[in-house]
């Protein structure tokens, strides 16, 4: 790479080009670092901190600085998109999430054919995790949005960083904490969301980049194909009307025009998620 495109001004704008992973249902940080040619080196970092420290903190420092002006840019429209025409939006959330499905799958099988214990763990994560997401009201109460929900926030913000393909912010929407957390990085709360979703980022960075590493390493597919359950139960589950669920989709006053606006959306969708796996392909 050369001096000028590690430049910190364009290491700022990848920053802010990464927190639409963040924020966006169907986009993975995870997919955009490695379109923007960041990843490798963030997941090395995070797996080797004290040995790269030194060689790595000051670098990703403007990534860092990038991510939270972005966020701060963006919540507020889609904060307000999500207010005004919700069912359009999450089809298209829906449809960005679709798009990706190809490439995850691919990737699974990228060191050899799937079996039948990949199949397994597949479905059995498919059925466990709508299961689990579905009722999760019901089996642990509603998760709070408060320090310590926006600390769990920031763990799974940080496995789609860690984890290309992944998307947090679904699993966001089904337990009630991304409306939320919108409010809060339109409105920079800092001690209240900013610093909670930092402290379980970092933690969630510390704790699983090794592991991560390491089952990728040795457990590949297995890892994808949990990864693909997880996926695909929160996609259907982003549509489903769940009365227990706060920010669960309602489809009350839905006219056709709202279901021509929703079925252009989640095309678009699939077609933006189809194109950034394809991205993510071409520069990984």
């Amino acid at each position: 790479m050369t001096k000028q495109n590690d430049h910190w001004f364009n290491r700022f704008i990848k920053g802010v080009i990464i927190a639409l992973g963040f924020i966006l249902p169907g986009v993975s940080g995870g997919v955009l670092a490695a379109i923007l040619g960041i990843y490798e080196r963030l997941l090395g970092f995070m797996a080797h901190f004290r040995q790269r420290f030194k060689q790595d903190f000051w670098y990703f420092v403007p990534v860092g600085i990038g991510g939270i002006v972005g966020i701060a840019l963006l919540s507020a429209p889609l904060e307000y998109l999500l207010a005004h025409a919700q069912v359009i939006v999450l089809w298209g959330f829906a449809g960005a999430i679709i798009g990706t499905l190809p490439s995850l799958m691919q990737t699974a099988n990228a060191r050899g054919p799937r079996d039948g214990i990949d199949y397994l763990w597949f479905f059995g994560t498919l059925l466990i995790s709508s299961g689990l997401l579905y009722f999760m009201s019901d089996l642990f109460g509603t998760l709070p949005a408060n320090f310590g929900g926006f600390v769990i926030a920031g763990v799974l913000i940080a496995l789609g960083v860690l984890v290309p393909g992944l998307s947090p912010s679904n699993l966001l929407l089904i337990l009630g904490l991304f409306t939320p957390m919108l409010t809060g990085f339109k409105r920079l709360d800092i001690l209240g969301v900013y610093l909670p979703i930092a402290i379980g980022g970092v933690l969630a960075m510390a704790l699983f980049s090794k592991v991560m590493d390491h089952l990728l390493q040795h457990f590949h597919s297995r890892v994808y194909h949990f990864i693909l359950g997880i996926v695909v139960a929160s996609t259907i589950l982003i549509l489903v009307p769940n009365s227990h669920a706060a920010e669960s989709i309602s489809y009350a006053g839905v006219t056709p025009l709202t279901w021509l606006w929703s079925a252009l959306a989640c095309l678009a969708g699939i077609a933006l998620g189809y194109w950034m796996s394809r991205l993510e392909a071409k520069y990984k």
